[in-house]
């Protein structure tokens, strides 16, 4: 039998324990942290820290006739924004007349004449209208991540609060761009050394 642990030892024993378990507790923590470090940050910094200094934006009324590929749309009527269009809208657009006309162009050749919300009413109308989705400058860049794949948009509006104004719109690309600005001075996450097939992003197999 081993001889009993005096008190002195006893302590010692539960000191080097209780260390040896703050160790590890720190390695799993670091590492946990090194590896949430992207997201840590976008949840750090607000949208209102994209948005420049001076800015331009053009807006279209949906009565106007259709006449570009990216726009945000106000409606007269209702006084606020109803939504956005894009280049989506216009292949949908293409795509509804030529499965009604078949190979005719009649239907296609005045698609330019149409007004905004006539396409609007079309594609609600056949359910492929989606909601106006945006966020809010004081929003962290975190949830404008989380919204942009959410509602599967490329572009996100940031609309002022108290005036209803949007000062800026969020894409992708933007915010890759802010985060490549600041990625040499954030730790290096584990991930950040693997290739894309390690991580399951993309298709490998047929």
């Amino acid at each position: 039998l081993r001889p009993p642990l005096d008190g002195l030892t006893a302590e010692l024993y539960k000191v080097v324990f209780g260390l040896l378990l703050l160790l590890l507790f720190l390695l799993f923590f670091d590492k946990f942290v090194q590896d949430a470090v992207y997201s840590s940050f976008m949840r750090a910094h607000k949208c209102y820290d994209l948005i420049p200094t001076s800015t331009k934006l053009v807006v279209f009324d949906t009565e106007l006739a259709v006449g570009a590929k990216l726009s945000p749309l106000w409606d007269s009527k209702k006084q606020e924004f109803v939504g956005m269009l894009t280049i989506t809208d216009f292949i949908q657009i293409l795509h509804k007349y030529y499965e009604k006309n078949g190979s005719k162009n009649e239907g296609i050749k005045g698609l330019e004449e149409h007004k905004i919300a006539t396409w609007r009413e079309e594609l609600q109308h056949d359910g492929h209208l989606k909601p106006f989705a945006f966020i809010r400058p004081t929003d962290s860049l975190y949830s404008a991540v989380q919204m942009l794949c959410k509602e599967k948009v490329h572009r996100l509006p940031v609309v002022e609060e108290c005036s209803g104004n949007i000062a800026f719109i969020l894409t992708h690309k933007r915010l890759i761009k802010f985060l490549y600005l600041y990625m040499m001075d954030l730790p290096r996450p584990a991930f950040m050394n693997k290739t894309p097939r390690e991580l399951g992003i993309g298709t490998w197999e047929n």
